[in-house]
C-alpha cells in the first residue's frame, strides 16, 4: 500500500510541476501579446475597432511588455523609486596606457 501511494504522490508531483513549468513559460513568452496586438492592428485597419479603442489595446499591451521586460532585465533606471547614488567604473590596463 505504501508503494502505491509514494506512486501516485510522486505521478501528481511530475503532473503539478509540468504544469507549473508551463505556466511560468506562458507567463513569461511575450509572442502571444505581440500576436494580440498585431491581431488589434488588423482590426484597426480593418474598421472593427475605434483608435479609440486600438489605444487602450495597445497601452494595456505595451505595460504587460515592460513588465515582462522589466521582471527579466532586473530594475529599470526610469521606474520612479530607483536613484543612481553612484557610479563604479575600472579601466582595463590596456587601455589606460
Amino acid at each position: 500500500m505504501f508503494l502505491f501511494d509514494s506512486l501516485l504522490v510522486g505521478g501528481l508531483r511530475f503532473v503539478l510541476d509540468s504544469l507549473a513549468t508551463a505556466v511560468d513559460a506562458e507567463l513569461h513568452d511575450d509572442s502571444a501579446l505581440r500576436e494580440r496586438l498585431l491581431e488589434a492592428e488588423l482590426k484597426l485597419e480593418l474598421g472593427e475597432l475605434s483608435p479609440e479603442e486600438f489605444a487602450e489595446i495597445e497601452h494595456e499591451i505595451l505595460l504587460r511588455l515592460r513588465e515582462l521586460r522589466n521582471g527579466e532585465e532586473g530594475v529599470s533606471l526610469t521606474d520612479d523609486d530607483v536613484t543612481v547614488v553612484g557610479v563604479e567604473a575600472t579601466v582595463a590596463k590596456d587601455l589606460a596606457d
